[in-house]
């Protein structure tokens, strides 16, 4: 299963990971969309692709906040996991995808394996975050595809 967990203000996010999905799904591969994460609904196993943006001065979306808080604070045994995040931000602000690098960082140090190279999106330089997402997901296919054999 490929949970694709979101991190949206304005819902820039939650279309970029719509559209992974159709992408993922037209593969055969199962996916999950968490638009309103909550770490009790959402398994320890399989891949977590994280979609976020960066709020304010470098914080996580409203609707992701209590997601990461809870991992940071009780993380769950995450051997069975493996990860995959895209950053979306503005390069206008010092905190240019403070949320997605946090994230990163922060599944990283709870021991969770990282499945391929994560993506900074500029908005600033591609207005159209889905582009380079969908770019991104095609150099890094097979690893999503080895994943849920």
């Amino acid at each position: 299963m490929i949970h694709i967990i979101t991190g949206s203000t304005l819902g820039g996010a939650e279309y970029v990971g719509d559209h992974l999905n159709d992408l993922l799904v037209a593969q055969g591969l199962d996916t999950q969309i968490h638009n309103q994460p909550d770490l009790a609904d959402i398994e320890a196993t399989g891949v977590w692709l994280i979609i976020t943006s960066t709020h304010g001065a470098g914080d996580y979306p409203d609707n992701i906040q209590p997601f990461i808080e809870t991992i940071k604070s009780a993380p769950p045994r995450m051997s069975d996991v493996q990860f995959a995040v895209i950053a979306i931000g503005d390069s206008s602000y010092d905190t240019f995808c403070g949320a997605g690098r946090d994230a990163r960082a922060t599944l990283l140090d709870i021991g969770t394996q990282e499945l391929c190279p994560h993506l900074e999106i500029d908005v600033i330089e591609t207005p159209v975050p889905e582009d380079p997402a969908e770019a991104w997901l095609t150099e890094n296919l097979e690893a999503f595809i080895a994943s849920q054999s």
